[in-house]
């Protein structure tokens, strides 16, 4: 999206919360199939559809809006914090499933419990738009408004001159989205139904697993101001590409014990690369076309390899017999993520301003 076109960073900001917020509260209030049949189904991909247009925005905006806040010493530290709060909400989610469903009769929980967790977005939507409203507008923002050089055609301007950080924001994107949705989006119905683990096993260690990414992330977006992006992505990535295999072999094994090993090493090895690859995403591009440079790569990314990620492991598995073909597949990507970044920038000292 032109993000760069005028309505800067705030404003988009504090849109991109309202949206995620009224979306997600709509899907809690959505009426049944008995109700009004095939239009439930159609209205609930209207609002997944709008929650994910929001996510586009949120964190590609936060990380840009903190790091042209940020002095160049702690930017990456700055970003990190904000980045891993995007892991704190699903070990919550996961937390207050399990709790709906501990608690409530499988009866209650179809019929009104499970709205619960939708219907909180409005609340919290709106503390999070009461923040947003009040922060000051990014530096770098300000100063091409003032110079007026604010890109009027961000994405025609972003295809003719960006090709390399494209490709390269696109890779770490690649990466970082396989893995979250491979832990969050299917490891669960992998853990239940391919391998046999009871429900609350399945959501203890991925709450765990995703704990212990909370945790990583800002303590790799730190190391990477001291030893730079390069060399954190790069180890981050080498990493992921490492764990796959056999983590997903001792998920296998078919105890909670194997599962909380195997799914912290593969949390752990996410968080490794969430937390050098947050800065960077907005790094390597110019103020003038950052949003929608980074928004653009990082969404293309998300959508190929994170949104298929649940999907295209269970194919996997289906097509070979294989249950450990999905890290394979990781396995090839993070090679070839590799392959893309080797040459990439050091960007940790790049100003956040074009002048």
């Amino acid at each position: 999206m032109p993000w760069e076109t005028g309505t800067g960073r705030k404003r988009v900001l504090a849109g991109v919360i309202l949206l995620m917020g009224v979306s997600t509260t709509c899907i809690g209030l959505l009426p049944t199939y008995a109700t009004i049949g095939v239009a439930a189904p159609i209205l609930l991909v209207l609002c997944r559809m709008l929650q994910g247009l929001s996510a586009a925005g949120e964190t590609i905006g936060s990380n840009s809006f903190v790091a042209e806040h940020s002095p160049i010493a702690t930017r990456g530290r700055n970003v990190g914090i904000v980045y891993t709060a995007s892991n704190l909400p699903p070990v919550l989610a996961a937390l207050l499933v399990l709790w709906l469903t501990t608690a409530l009769a499988p009866e209650a929980y179809e019929s009104w419990g499970w709205r619960v967790p939708f219907l909180l977005g409005a609340p919290l939507a709106v503390v999070g738009l009461y923040i947003r409203t009040r922060v000051e507008e990014s530096p770098a923002f300000l100063e091409m408004r003032e110079t007026r050089t604010v890109e009027t055609a961000p994405i025609r301007t972003v295809f003719a001159e960006q090709w390399p950080a494209i490709l390269r924001v696109f890779a770490m994107a690649a990466v970082a989205s396989l893995g979250y949705y491979s832990l969050t989006g299917y490891f669960y119905s992998y853990m239940t139904v391919t391998i046999g683990l009871s429900s609350s096993d399945a959501l203890i260690s991925n709450s765990i697993a995703l704990l212990i990414t909370f945790f990583t992330v800002p303590l790799a977006a730190a190391a990477s101001d001291r030893v730079g992006r390069r060399p954190m992505l790069l180890l981050a990535i080498a990493v992921s590409a490492i764990v796959a295999v056999p983590a997903y072999l001792l998920v296998g094994v078919g105890t909670l014990t194997t599962a909380v090993i195997a799914q912290s090493m593969l949390g752990l090895a996410l968080g490794l690369v969430f937390g050098p690859a947050g800065p960077s995403y907005v790094e390597m591009f110019p103020a003038r076309v950052r949003f929608t440079g980074a928004s653009i790569s990082y969404n293309l990314a998300f959508t190929i390899f994170g949104g298929t990620a649940p999907l295209l492991a269970t194919a996997l598995v289906t097509a070979t017999g294989s249950t450990i073909a999905p890290a394979w597949y990781i396995v090839i990507v993070t090679v070839l993520a590799l392959l893309v970044l080797w040459s990439m920038p050091e960007t940790r000292h790049r100003s956040m301003r074009d002048s």
